[in-house]
């Protein structure tokens, strides 16, 4: 109050150091200012130890539990403070690690799950395989009732079809009636009762509060043993020893040659030398590759094995060709990227193609040759797609890397618009003033973007959203590239910059 009276404080000022009683903290916070002494800046201060009510885990547990148990709650005289900050950070996180607790409780004792354990993010170097749901046939009782549901839906939507606006109790009605459509649907997949004994689930709190279990997750020791090889060792050790080309070498015979006094016509039972056995399978391997070079539609299929085996079966051995997928996890380098709508439509991708795959990985290339010319490329360009990185890290130099990227991008005709738009959260309040007035000058026009120069952050973030984004502005970053056909229209030395400034420095010298 005194810096206040004293002229080194605006009003604007003083009410954000409102914002707590702690005079400590409020003088903490005052020797902290530098130049930039915003009001916004004030409050950041004053509540960076705190959780604002707006974050994931205060959502998930509610101010109500939490200050039934002692949590206290800052609240903003003065400005729009959406729900305030809760100070007892440690209290927040036991409340909702124990809410998550009775969940992963309640989610083992209904699905019969051997475990289920609890993270507030999910772990993504778990490092353990996954099953997941097969295809099932509904029971008579259950198909009956999605049939009679369906035939309600059906009438409802004749009765109301002209009508503009819907009685409240049809509308619910309608809500009620696909609810039941999708629990019943949800039933035609399901998992193999002896994967549900010994697998298990995470559960995670996600970002926007809610919680998000991921099952069929099976631990190393829970895996099962390969009953062939188990049986095919037994019958080793009965018979006599198995040999590197598969064949049976009798109990006591040596590898490396004749014991002395061996009988000579032992040499008829030897096994193959290592040395001979790795020329004749290299010659094998030629002839393969010369095949396979001539027989472009098997070549596909064999790709096609080699990637689904490695991604849908996790530790499987079962592929000829030395093709290994990498796939970068895009949820450490992006917070919630998981909960955009393009993250739930890959996941509801993958799932449908893990469900329809054979449970034994030696019937996976059976299956890729059955299925129609279609549904088979389509598998092979998912398998692809999953091990695109176009991500652009500071201490990476991918810069021909990323032009392909863009090469990419424009075969594909990459729309982000239809992925992600431009809000206050995602772009404008992560980005420096220049830049958001930089956006609304493109998106919208000089005046509009002068027309905000002088508000505060937060705001100019808030009314930059509002202005962009239906106008389908995009950062350059999430931009694609213009087509082949414009790019011959340049002058060729930029053509040749643009493609490969290699080429051009070398020309140049």
């Amino acid at each position: 109050m005194q810096v206040y009276r004293d002229g080194d404080l605006a009003l604007d000022q003083l009410m954000a150091f409102a914002i707590t009683e702690d005079h400590a903290r409020q003088e903490a916070a005052y020797e902290r200012l530098s130049h930039n002494r915003d009001a916004s800046t004030i409050r950041r201060l004053l509540t960076e130890t705190n959780v604002a009510a707006t974050d994931r885990r205060a959502i998930f547990v509610g101010a109500e539990k939490y200050t039934e148990v002692g949590g206290t709650i800052l609240r903003d005289l003065f400005t729009e403070d959406r729900g305030g900050y809760f100070e007892d950070v440690a209290l927040l996180d036991m409340l909702v690690v124990a809410k998550l607790g009775r969940e992963a409780n309640a989610l083992m004792e209904a699905e019969g799950w051997k475990w289920a354990q609890v993270f507030l993010d999910f772990p993504h170097s778990h490092g353990l395989r996954r099953t997941y749901p097969q295809a099932v046939e509904l029971s008579a009782e259950d198909q009956a009732a999605l049939d009679a549901v369906r035939c309600e839906f059906d009438s409802l939507t004749a009765q109301h079809e002209s009508d503009e606006e819907l009685p409240d109790e049809v509308d619910a009605r309608f809500g009620e009636l696909e609810a039941e459509i999708e629990r019943l649907e949800a039933k035609r997949q399901a998992y193999n009762p002896a994967d549900i004994a010994r697998c298990g689930a995470f559960v995670i709190l996600n970002h926007d509060g809610t919680v998000r279990i991921e099952r069929g997750f099976v631990r190393a020791e829970d895996e099962k043993p390969d009953t062939e090889a188990v049986n095919a060792s037994d019958e080793g050790e009965e018979d006599g020893t198995l040999d590197d080309d598969g064949g049976t070498v009798p109990n006591g015979m040596a590898r490396s040659g004749n014991l002395e006094g061996e009988d000579e016509d032992a040499d008829d039972h030897k096994p193959l030398s290592d040395i001979l056995i790795r020329d004749l399978t290299a010659l094998r391997t030629l002839g393969l590759r010369l095949a396979l070079s001539e027989q472009p539609e098997i070549a596909v299929v064999a790709v096609t094995h080699a990637l689904s085996a490695q991604i849908f079966y996790r530790g499987a051995d079962a592929h000829a060709l030395d093709i290994r997928p990498a796939s970068t996890m895009l949820a450490s380098h992006a917070d919630g990227i998981e909960d955009t709508k393009a993250g739930k439509a890959w996941a509801d991708h993958h799932a449908r193609w893990a469900a329809q795959m054979p449970r034994d990985v030696c019937g996976l290339w059976t299956f890729i040759v059955e299925l129609d010319p279609d549904s088979r490329m389509a598998l092979f360009a998912h398998c692809a797609a999953l091990t695109v990185n176009a991500v652009k890290l500071p201490t990476e130099r991918r810069r021909r890397a990323m032009a392909t990227a863009d090469r990419l991008a424009e075969a594909v005709s990459l729309d982000m618009t239809a992925h992600w738009i431009p809000t206050a959260r995602t772009y404008f309040g992560r980005v420096t003033k220049p830049h958001i007035l930089a956006a609304v000058r493109e998106a919208v026009g000089i005046e509009a973007a002068d027309r905000m120069a002088d508000m505060k952050k937060q705001d100019m973030a808030e009314a930059a959203e509002q202005l962009v984004i239906a106008t389908g502005w995009l950062p350059v970053l999430m931009r694609t590239p213009r087509t082949a056909q414009e790019c011959t229209e340049q002058p060729q030395a930029d053509l040749v910059t643009e493609t490969n400034p290699d080429a051009y420095s070398a020309a140049a010298e």
